[in-house]
C-alpha cells in the first residue's frame, strides 16, 4: 500500500511539474514573439500605409474619467496620431453597460486633444486583448496597425494579431508612471499570454461582430 501511495505521488508531482513547465514554456514564447515587434515611437512614425493606431482600452473611474494606465495609453495614441505614424486611432475598450464606457471617455480626450472625430473609431464590444483584435480585422477591416498598451501586456497583443493575419506593431505607453497593484497584473498576464495562445488556436468567435465599419472610412460612424 505503502508503494502505490508512494507511485501515486510521484506521478502527481511529475505531472505538476510538466503543467509548470508548459505553463512558463508558453508564456515565454508568446512573449519573445510578441517583443520582436514592439518599436520606438519614432519609429513607428517610418511606417508606411498603418491603418490605424489601435489604443486598448483598461479601467475608468466612478466619475468617468480614465485610471492612470488608460490615460497614459490615450496620450501614447494621441501623440502617435499627431506625429503622422497613421491616418486613424481607434479606441478600443469594454462599453457592455449603459454604466460602463470605456470608449468614449477615450475618444472625447482624444476630441479635446484637437484630433477630428471623424478620424477616432470606438470599438464599443473590446472586452479582450483577443476580441480587440479579432474585431480590428472583421469590423474594421483593418490589415496593419500600431498597438499601444503597456509594455507587459504588448507582448501578448501582438502576439494575438500576428496569429490572426494582422501586421502589428507595438509602442509602450509607459512613461516612467508607477501603477498601483503592478505585481498581480505581471502575475496574471502569464495565465493570460497561455490563454490566449491556446485561443489563437482555436480561433472562437468574439462575443459581437456586426456590420463592416472599415476603419479606412469616418469614425462617426460608430458614435453611440
Amino acid at each position: 500500500m505503502k508503494k502505490k501511495i508512494l507511485i501515486a505521488f510521484i506521478v502527481l508531482v511529475c505531472l505538476a511539474a510538466t503543467g509548470v513547465a508548459l505553463l512558463f514554456g508558453i508564456n515565454a514564447y508568446v512573449k519573445n514573439v510578441g517583443a520582436n515587434s514592439i518599436i520606438t515611437p519614432e519609429e513607428a512614425t517610418k511606417l508606411k500605409n498603418v491603418d490605424c493606431v489601435l489604443v486598448l482600452g483598461c479601467g475608468v473611474k466612478a466619475d468617468g474619467t480614465p485610471s492612470d494606465m488608460l490615460s497614459d495609453r490615450i496620450k501614447r495614441g494621441i501623440e502617435l496620431y499627431k506625429q503622422g505614424a497613421a491616418p486613424k486611432i481607434m479606441m478600443s475598450g469594454d462599453h457592455g453597460t449603459k454604466t460602463y464606457d470605456e470608449v468614449n471617455t477615450m475618444k472625447q480626450i482624444a476630441v479635446d486633444a484637437g484630433i477630428p472625430s471623424s478620424d477616432v473609431f470606438m470599438d464599443h464590444a473590446g472586452f479582450s486583448t483577443y476580441e480587440s483584435m479579432y474585431r480590428a480585422r472583421d469590423v474594421f477591416a483593418a490589415d496593419k496597425i500600431i498597438i499601444v498598451t503597456q509594455e507587459y501586456h504588448l507582448p501578448r497583443a501582438l502576439y494575438i494579431a500576428k496569429q490572426l493575419g494582422i501586421e502589428a506593431y507595438g509602442v509602450t505607453s509607459d512613461y516612467g508612471n508607477t501603477y498601483g497593484g503592478q505585481s498581480l497584473r505581471e502575475n496574471r498576464e502569464i495565465l493570460a499570454r497561455c490563454k490566449d495562445f491556446v485561443k489563437v488556436i482555436l480561433k472562437p468567435k468574439p462575443t459581437y461582430l456586426g456590420e463592416v465599419i472599415p476603419v479606412s472610412g469616418d469614425g462617426n460612424l460608430t458614435n453611440d
